[in-house]
């Protein structure tokens, strides 16, 4: 009878350098057939990753490392973060507790959907051309602000402005909280409990950005193991996606100032919401996705 070895103990007695752990992840990741799309879109860039984390490695610097032998503690470290990936199939960033949006590192755990927003990098270009003058957006709500990146993000992005950071999950904002402290923020963020406007009485915003519950209910149930992990509360948005950013439509008129902004992810929800909408301008903004999954609206288009 063959003996069939568990791949992790072998590994640990017979790996050397970085490249052979490189080596040994991306085959692991592919014959588990893990999902990606946490940060990472392949198994070569996840091991990088995860590799580069755990042995304490610039992100962003690979090559020079790839031939270097790894001491016992070093190779037990690594394996251990890539056999939890591989039989857990936790999302990298659950494992790290940690997830980039550009250069902005955020804490992350299973109490917040891992951040992945398109409207980040819309954000690092101050939503041109549609905000004409920066300087002077004044008042900023981050609608379903999970681990409170985006809330982060437009605080950088806006010098001027204040910032309301809502969310209906009390778990979601204690993360929030530690990544605005983490920024020294406190003075212009503000975290609130709310499910989307309803404790937000008369506020009114220069700019309301969100990230709303989108995936649909058929989608729900095909969604892979890696997604699972994260709070259904923060992707479930009823039959056709569309629960959350309905209620978004309707209410965002009697929160935005004049010539105020609404500007909303919904991921591959475009062809629903505009057959729900057919007579609202919708205005899809370009990202470096590879479908129309932002958009835009004037507060007079709402109106």
């Amino acid at each position: 009878m063959p003996s069939h070895t568990d791949p992790f103990i072998e590994a640990r007695r017979s790996l050397v350098t970085l490249r052979d752990c490189l080596r040994f992840a991306i085959s692991r990741f592919n014959e588990a057939q893990l999902a990606f799309g946490h940060g990472t879109q392949n198994a070569y860039d996840e091991a990088a990753y995860l590799l580069l984390h755990s042995l304490h490695l610039p992100l962003d610097t690979l090559e020079p490392f790839l031939d270097a032998r790894l001491t016992t503690s070093e190779i037990t470290a690594a394996l251990a973060l890539l056999e939890r990936r591989t039989r857990e199939r936790l999302p990298a960033a659950y494992l790290t507790h940690e997830a980039w949006l550009g250069e902005f590192r955020f804490y992350v755990d299973e109490r917040v959907i891992v951040p992945r927003s398109f409207i980040a990098e819309l954000l690092r270009e101050q939503l041109t051309p549609w905000v004409a003058e920066p300087d002077k957006i004044g008042a900023c709500l981050d609608l379903c602000t999970g681990s409170g990146c985006l809330a982060v993000l437009m605080a950088h992005a806006f010098h001027a402005a204040d910032i309301d950071a809502v969310d209906i999950s009390p778990e979601a904002l204690e993360v929030a909280r530690r990544n605005v402290a983490d920024y020294d923020l406190e003075e212009r963020i503000r975290l609130l409990p709310s499910d989307l406007f309803a404790a937000l009485g008369d506020r009114r915003y220069d700019l309301i950005v969100s990230n709303p519950p989108y995936v649909d209910a058929a989608a729900m149930q095909q969604l892979p193991e890696e997604y699972l992990h994260e709070p259904t509360l923060a992707l479930a948005a009823g039959e056709d996606g569309l629960d959350a950013v309905r209620v978004i439509l309707q209410e965002a008129p009697r929160h935005l100032n004049k010539d105020g902004l609404l500007v909303v992810e919904v991921g591959h929800d475009k062809p629903a919401l505009e057959a729900a909408f057919p007579d609202l301008p919708f205005v899809w903004l370009d990202t470096e996705g590879p479908g129309e999954y932002v958009f835009c609206l004037k507060r007079e288009d709402l109106a």
